[in-house]
């Protein structure tokens, strides 16, 4: 028997199976309105699996009249534990509705050289595109879906609000009776933007409050300068009692440091996190954080992609994400 080479097609499942092209289509796809024995939808199946027929996506782009697939176009930012989470539980979500989602980094390849080569049913960017590249999309047919940091809370983009992140730190530490204030920024530059927003937040809350501006320092994730960093704060006069953490792998790596030079939290320094991370209960002390619900966020991210690909109509008001205080032993 000879060989077979080259791709395996729908018509040799149909030849293996014994049944037409026609009945391997309704097969794979589910068609519910054809009634297809069982008996033949199992000789279609084990045709299947003994050719190890896989199915185009072209193809089924084809029938579907447009792509499957969703475009995540992310900024040139460090991959932590929030964006993985992120890009999982979305492309978990969309894989609901017969999408995939495929992620691509700023940095790899600009965004109109990408949309150009994919041709996606949807784009979702997490930052400000340019209007000639969101025109181009939309005239060729691309969802187009943005995720906004703020301060702005614009109709139909999805706003995740740092700045309200920096105010919720602050107002849990005043509550709880700091009134000289520290601020750990990361040390990678590509956090900018977000850091600067989340500083606005916290330095806006200290106005408020009659409180002298956040002490800034930088707490790389390096125990031995997240030391230097707590020795600085305690040292600093009136001391800094209370430090609101970039996020919570910032906070982790501060409480490291702190332990390094016999500092305790929350007694020489209270210390709040962002994001929630899986191991912030596993912290010593377990850690105080801003929860950003991710799982809200990827709700409705899916809802906003999956309605414009199904030309559904859109939401017109505002959606923000909500954010949560999460509080343990640390602040």
């Amino acid at each position: 028997m000879a060989r077979r080479t080259g791709r395996v097609t729908a018509t040799d499942v149909a030849k293996e199976a014994g049944v037409s092209q026609t009945t391997v289509s309704y097969v794979l796809n589910d068609v519910s309105h054809q009634k297809i024995s069982d008996r033949t939808r199992r000789k279609v199946l084990e045709a299947v699996a003994k050719l190890g027929y896989e199915p185009s996506a072209a193809a089924r782009a084809l029938r579907l009249g447009r792509s499957d697939l969703v475009l995540l176009f992310l900024p040139d930012v460090p991959v932590g534990g929030t964006l993985t989470a992120l890009v999982e539980l979305l492309g978990d979500e969309l894989e609901r509705h017969g999408l995939n989602l495929v992620t691509r980094r700023e940095r790899h390849a600009p965004l109109k050289a990408l949309w150009r080569e994919l041709m996606p049913a949807a784009v979702m960017t997490a930052f400000d595109v340019a209007d000639d590249d969101v025109a181009g999309m939309r005239a060729a047919g691309i969802h187009v879906v943005s995720a906004g940091m703020g301060p702005v809370v614009a109709p139909g983009v999805l706003t995740v609000p740092q700045t309200l992140i920096g105010t919720m730190q602050v107002d849990r530490l005043a509550a709880t009776g700091h009134t000289r204030i520290g601020y750990a920024a990361p040390g990678d530059p590509r956090l900018r933007d977000f850091l600067d927003l989340r500083l606005d937040g916290a330095r806006t809350a200290c106005k408020e409050r009659g409180l002298e501006p956040p002490v800034v320092l930088e707490v790389p994730l390096d125990i031995s300068a997240a030391a230097a960093a707590a020795e600085q704060w305690h040292s600093t006069v009136p001391a800094v009692t209370g430090v609101c953490a970039y996020n919570d792998e910032t906070a982790f790596a501060l409480l490291a440091g702190m332990r390094r030079v016999g500092l305790a939290a929350p007694g020489d320094l209270a210390v709040i996190g962002v994001d929630n991370d899986k191991l912030a209960p596993f912290a010593v002390p377990p850690l105080t954080t801003i929860d950003n619900n991710l799982d809200v966020a990827v709700g409705r991210l899916a809802r906003m992609i999956v309605s414009g690909v199904t030309g559904q109509s859109q939401p017109q008001t505002p959606q923000v994400t909500p954010l949560t205080l999460v509080v343990r032993e640390s602040a």
